[in-house]
This record gives structure tokens, sequence and C-alpha cells, in this order.
């Protein structure tokens, strides 16, 4: 029997009252993801992938429809359980990295495990070891005003990680940066997949979405294709 899709949504819709006008951000996308996927959500502005991206995080509530996450109907959950599947289920990594700044890039990693209720060492410990995996074992205890955009996007990921979730959110994350570290930003996204988490990607970028398994373009509120990547691009392994 097949496995139970991580995300099952149908009909899902979303409109916006501004004024006197209705804006049908989404109009009835339905679709499942499976767990371990590697999705890009890619169209034009105004298409409604980031609308879509906020009602997947449930940092948003849609007009209409059903959203399942682990097979547990999120239109029925309270806003306490819904904080709680944001923090504990969910990572996010976002384009303006979202950091505190006048917290050090461990401090803001830790950040999440203190609304989780870690101790104050084991906070310490996780947030330590994320920032080690990718690759900032140096950069601790530096505030975010003292490191690179690559290496800020790079506390947003280990922040995005530090909980275990099942599934990375990922908005736009490589468009505040240049092509190289770009290019490290999405080898860091294969090694998380790789590692087993899934991963929805939100991007206008052909060369970024190209990394993602599968590609769901969207235009107008509607899903316009649905299709498996046939030329997936990857990352040579460095040798140890």
């Amino acid at each position: 029997m097949a496995q139970d899709p991580m995300i099952a949504i149908h009909d899902l819709r979303k409109t916006y009252i501004m004024g006197l006008n209705e804006v049908k951000a989404l109009q009835s996308v339905t679709m499942n993801i499976a767990k371990n996927e590697y999705v890009a959500l890619m169209g034009p502005s105004g298409s409604g992938k980031s609308t879509l991206m906020n009602l997947l995080g449930c940092l948003d509530t849609p007009t209409s429809g059903e959203y399942f996450l682990n097979g547990t109907n999120v239109g029925t959950m309270e806003d306490r359980e819904l904080a709680e599947v944001r923090n504990k289920e969910i990572g996010f990594v976002f384009q303006t990295f979202n950091l505190l700044p006048r917290l050090s890039a461990l401090e803001n990693v830790a950040l999440p495990l203190v609304y989780a209720g870690f101790s104050r060492t084991k906070r310490t410990e996780r947030a330590e070891e994320m920032l080690m995996a990718v690759g900032l074992g140096d950069r601790m205890d530096h505030k975010p005003n003292e490191l690179s955009g690559g290496q800020r996007q790079r506390v947003a990921v280990a922040r995005a990680l530090v909980n275990n979730p099942s599934i990375i959110l990922a908005d736009e994350p490589t468009g505040n940066l240049d092509s190289k570290t770009s290019y490290e930003i999405m080898e860091l996204f294969e090694q998380i997949h790789q590692a087993g988490n899934t991963i929805i990607l939100v991007t206008h970028e052909p060369d970024i979405a190209a990394h993602a398994h599968r590609i769901i373009r969207m235009r107008d509120g509607l899903i316009e294709s649905d299709l498996p990547n046939t030329e997936i691009t990857t990352f040579a392994t460095n040798p140890a």
C-alpha cells in the first residue's frame, strides 16, 4: 500500500479583501506531497506561490478547502496547536534571513528551542551541532552584521533545522545572494534532502528550481503544471 502523503491539500482557496475588491490569490489548488520529496513552486509575481507557501507553513489560513499535514486536518487546529506545528514540524528559510541583529549566530539558531522548552545546555549543544553542520563552527559568536550574506543564510538554515523538522519551507532562499553563494546554499539544500527532509522551495529562478525533483508551476492562483524534473541539477560529491 502506498504511503499516505505528508501534505494533502484539496480545493484550497484564499481570497483577500482589499477595500471594495476581492483578490483571489489561490483558486482551487489540489495536490499531494510525499515524505522526502524535493519540490519547487514556480510562477510569476502574483501567481499564488507565496500564498500557498504561507498556507503550507500554517502562517495563514485558507478561505476554504482542506489541508492535511501528516494525516491531521490543519483547519481544525487551535492557535496553540498551529504554533506548535510551526515550531516542531516546519523549518522556515526566508530570502531576507530574518535573523535577530542583537543575537549571535548561536543564539539565533537556538531561538526555536527556547519556545520548545529545552534547557539552556541542550539548546546550546543542539545549536552548536547545527552550525557545525552548515560549516559555521568558527562563526558561532558573530552577530548577523559580522557575517556575509551566504553565512547569514547558513545561520537561517541551521535555525530551520534545529528542531529536526519534517518539512523545510524555503521562500526565495537565494534571492539576496550572488551566483557563487547561491550555488553553495543549493548544495546545502541537497545535503538536507539526502538526509531525509522534505523540501518545498519557492523560486522564480529556473536554475534554482532545477535542483528540485518535482516542479509545480503556478499562474493566476492555479496550478498550471506539476511535473517531475527530468534534468535535476546535482553536485559532484567532494572526496573526503
